[in-house]
């Protein structure tokens, strides 16, 4: 009877992890690394205060702790930045009546890479292959303009990224826009430095890299530019508007909290 309500060794709930121990595994998560990592993994934590990896795991999930991610940060020292942060977002917000608002900007060097073999195609069970390693056909540069207001895009390939080019594709969007030709004149308005995400046509040059370029094979750069415009031209059969939510207050804020947070570090 002595014996009775007694548990037996290694049966029963497990003790959970002290409070002193997830504090220490924040705080070593957050303020350190591994001695010659950049980060931190499950078992390299769970090796280091005597936890298992699964322990780890779940401690960081109820935290939203992920020391595997990287997100890439740049606060702009544009001295003008809110000044043109407010422009910008203006004419998203709030376009001007009877005109049209086009974003514009280049997509320097794309490269023409060509795979070393074929690729196999998708099959059940298994998805579609490309080589690891790559041959180089050149570049090329895209020179692109987003109509806000219809999504529409005018796009153009030129050898080079210098001013001229510039001006010439200045020249290919007047005739693409025949009011410009009553009105032959552009308001510039620009993007402050190390801001290229408040311009809409960046967005465009994402899609056009996940769905046309990371994952094809160009023979040469007449090859590349031919697969650009032809994305281009299925685009801009059925354009859709990209819609900018974001307010300038709303921004301006983030903005802030970031140099707060920029400036404890560099004091730290």
């Amino acid at each position: 009877m002595a014996h009775l309500g007694e548990v037996r060794s290694g049966r029963g709930r497990k003790p959970v992890i002290p409070q002193s121990k997830i504090d220490e595994i924040v705080d070593l998560t957050r303020n350190s690394r591994p001695e010659g990592q950049t980060h931190w993994s499950a078992r390299t934590m769970a090796s280091k205060v005597g936890v298992s990896p699964a322990q780890v795991q779940r401690i960081w999930a109820a935290r939203s702790l992920k020391p595997h991610l990287v997100d890439t940060f740049k606060l702009s020292n544009d001295p003008r930045f809110e000044e043109k942060l407010i422009d910008d977002i203006g004419l998203y917000l709030n376009p001007p009546e009877k005109a049209i608002v086009l974003c514009m900007d280049e997509k320097s060097s794309i490269q023409a890479l060509d795979r070393t073999q074929p690729s196999l195609p998708m099959t059940k069970g298994r998805a579609e292959t490309m080589t690891h390693d790559y041959k180089r056909n050149g570049t090329t540069t895209l020179f692109a303009a987003l109509d806000v207001a219809t999504g529409k895009v005018i796009g153009s390939c030129l050898p080079k990224h210098r001013h001229e080019e510039f001006l010439v594709f200045l020249k290919t969007i007047n005739k693409e826009k025949a009011w410009l030709a009553k009105n032959p004149r552009f308001q510039l308005h620009f993007t402050p430095t190390s801001s290229s995400w408040l311009n809409l046509v960046e967005r465009w040059f994402r899609e056009l890299t996940d769905k046309a370029l990371r994952r094809g094979a160009f023979h040469s750069v007449p090859d590349l530019i031919h697969k650009i415009e032809e994305y281009l031209a299925a685009h801009n059969t059925e354009p859709k508007p990209l819609v900018w939510t974001a307010t300038a207050d709303s921004i301006l804020k983030k903005v802030a909290r970031g140099r707060v947070a920029l400036a404890t570090i560099k004091q730290n």
